[in-house]
C-alpha cells in the first residue's frame, strides 16, 4: 500500500512507497550545508530516450540505470543519518543507494505523470 505521506512535486506514489527517508536525507544535506539532489530535466530526458530508443523497457531496468546516474549525487553521510533518524542502521553504502533508488523512483513518477512514459503491465502499489 503507497504511503500516505508526503510526496515531492509530480510523485503518485506508484513506484515510491515511502518518500520519508528523502524527506530526512533533505534536512541532513541542509544541516550540513550541502546541496539538495533532486530529479530534473537530465532524468526526465534519459527516460524519454530510452523510451524512445528501446520501447517498451522493464521499470526495474530503467529504475537501476537512473539510481546508478543519480548516485553520484548523493553524499553517504547525510544518508546515513536519514535512516538513522528513522531507527535504521544501514551502512553508509547501503544508505545512499536506497536513497538513489528513491529518487530514481520519483523521476519514473515523474514521467508518468507528465505522460512520458506509461506503466503496462503495471500493477500499483494502491491495488
Amino acid at each position: 500500500m503507497a504511503s500516505a505521506g508526503r510526496k515531492p512535486l509530480l510523485a503518485d506514489g506508484s513506484v515510491v512507497q515511502d518518500y520519508e527517508p528523502l524527506y530526512r536525507y533533505w534536512e541532513a544535506v541542509r544541516r550540513r550545508g550541502l546541496e539538495e539532489v533532486t530529479i530534473g530535466a537530465e532524468e526526465l530526458e534519459h527516460i524519454e530516450r530510452r523510451v524512445r530508443e528501446g520501447g517498451r523497457i522493464p521499470l526495474l531496468q530503467l529504475r537501476q540505470e537512473l539510481a546508478a546516474q543519480l548516485l553520484r549525487k548523493v553524499d553517504e553521510n547525510a544518508a546515513e543519518e536519514a535512516y538513522k533518524s528513522l531507527g535504521v542502521e544501514i551502512p553508509r553504502t547501503a544508505a545512499r543507494q536506497r536513497i538513489a533508488e528513491i529518487l530514481a523512483g520519483w523521476a519514473l513518477e515523474a514521467a508518468k505523470t507528465l505522460g512520458i512514459i506509461e506503466f503496462k503491465g503495471w500493477l500499483s502499489s494502491k491495488n
